[in-house]
């Protein structure tokens, strides 16, 4: 690996990286970096395709209002199909909420991706053919309004006022992390709220021999997905969650001068842990840089679905 993460809250999402850093010096050549969501100049997919589809009934989240576009820049996914050419993945986004979502990816000049914007009306999703060692992000953004040609805003997560996005989203935003293929043949991923959150999210599982630590409604050993109840201090405008240390700044918060790296940053040690906002809407997701029970394993060319809203 050629790139260290930057442990903090305000400069990007670790949420992989601690796991990622254990086989840094053993398990990755220095002529093929290991893809890690989080850190600045990754590579990402050579090759992805959107395959339309469409998903269950949606499901009311507390997620921010949002606008149609106007007019929308690509058609809105209807087919049915989930297939995917030889030596890819598939990764299906689903809108489980009561409001248009506007899917995204992260993209690379070095790698670049076909399609990187989506969107998805209530019930609606889409897969994306991404390549089997691909590594990057996914969002979903919300209140977004753009013109025919793909020019405008979102209120959360927007790249750069474009709907194809050409690098990562403004925060706060909810993310999911992949690093496929990345050790011993297996995948590594996360729904991560380092950089705080806008949506709720989750992440199945498929044609995998590893076990999905989640039901299909997004429920797990330590509970279900729930709305965020984002303090009135931390909370947007736009209804998007800050986390603490952009909402209050300092070292405690932000995990750095004596409060840096891991023995440091302690939560609980904070004079507020908030922490718990994230940990309880999303109990298997990243809440701080250093929550790395929350990085997931899968291993046998895993499939992935990533749903936007609460569990059922």
């Amino acid at each position: 690996m050629r790139r260290l993460p930057r442990w903090a809250w305000v400069s990007g999402s670790a949420s992989l990286a601690a796991l990622v850093a254990l086989f840094a010096f053993v398990a990755w050549p220095s002529s093929s970096p290991a893809p890690v969501p989080g850190i600045a100049g990754m590579g990402v997919a050579d090759v992805a395709q959107s395959i339309p589809v469409t998903a269950s009934p949606s499901i009311t989240s507390s997620a921010v209002r949002s606008r149609p576009p106007t007019p929308t820049p690509t058609a809105t996914p209807s087919a049915a199909s989930t297939s995917v050419p030889a030596g890819m993945r598939a990764v299906t986004l689903v809108n489980a909420t009561s409001q248009t979502v506007w899917g995204a990816a992260t993209q690379d000049s070095k790698h670049p991706i076909a399609t990187t914007g989506w969107v998805l009306k209530p019930g609606q999703s889409a897969t994306v053919a991404v390549p089997s060692s691909w590594g990057g992000r996914f969002w979903g953004r919300t209140g977004c309004t753009f013109d025919g040609a793909g020019k405008g805003h979102c209120a959360t997560g927007d790249c750069g006022n474009k709907f194809q996005c050409t690098g990562s989203g403004a925060t706060p935003a909810t993310l999911a992390e992949f690093a496929l293929a990345a050790w011993g043949g297996m995948d590594f991923y996360d729904v991560s709220n380092v950089d705080g959150a806008n949506l709720p999210m989750y992440i199945n599982i498929s044609h995998s021999t590893t076990k999905d630590p989640l039901n299909a409604n997004g429920c797990g050993a330590n509970g279900c997905v729930r709305p965020i109840t984002c303090p009135a201090q931390m909370q947007l405008s736009s209804g998007a969650c800050q986390n603490p240390c952009a909402a209050f700044g300092g070292d405690t918060y932000c995990c750095r001068g004596a409060w840096a790296g891991r023995t440091n940053c302690i939560p609980s040690k904070w004079p507020v842990d908030y922490t718990k906002v994230f940990k309880t809407a999303m109990p298997y997701g990243y809440s701080y840089a250093f929550d790395d029970s929350a990085t997931m394993a899968c291993k046998g060319g895993c499939g992935y679905r990533i749903t936007f809203g609460v569990s059922a």
